[in-house]
């Protein structure tokens, strides 16, 4: 079990329940952030990249290919709980926002312009197409020596 770290001596005033309910570890601040699992996968005509993401939306998330060829998936949720009840004192509110970003360096024989993403079911589902030989072949640049 976690260090109860809001225990304090002199809440003498206050029944031990109520302590033990707005301190206990379930409470506990939200400073062990963790970044969606990822999956990478091969197949002889693409690459497969699965970001585990319940609760987030198509639009909480950006995908980019940049000029270093890398690829930059970023998610940013900010969430705040409007509550019009003005009779209520709050002892704690929570806010939630989450931001996650993942570099991943793409091989050279992708077909980057064809890249696509879907969100189905709390997964991102990214599909890297490989270049065929043909494709691979047409990139060749020759230089002509003048």
């Amino acid at each position: 079990m976690l260090p109860n770290i809001y225990a304090t001596n002199n809440q003498g005033f206050f029944p031990t329940i109520f302590n033990e309910f707005f301190n206990g570890s379930w409470m506990m601040p939200k400073y062990h952030a963790t970044t969606p699992a990822i999956n990478v996968s091969e197949t002889e005509q693409a690459y497969k990249v699965e970001v585990a993401a319940p609760g987030m939306t198509r639009n909480d998330f950006s995908i980019q290919v940049t000029n270093e060829g890398d690829m930059v998936i970023s998610m940013e949720k900010k969430a705040e709980v409007k509550d019009e009840n003005k009779d209520k004192k709050y002892l704690r509110r929570e806010f939630s926002y989450s931001k996650f970003e993942q570099r991943l360096s793409l091989p050279e024989n992708v077909e980057k312009q064809n890249i696509s993403a879907q969100m189905t079911d709390g997964i991102l589902t990214i599909v890297i197409p490989k270049m065929t030989e043909e494709q691979k072949a047409e990139e060749t640049k020759f230089i002509e020596i003048k």
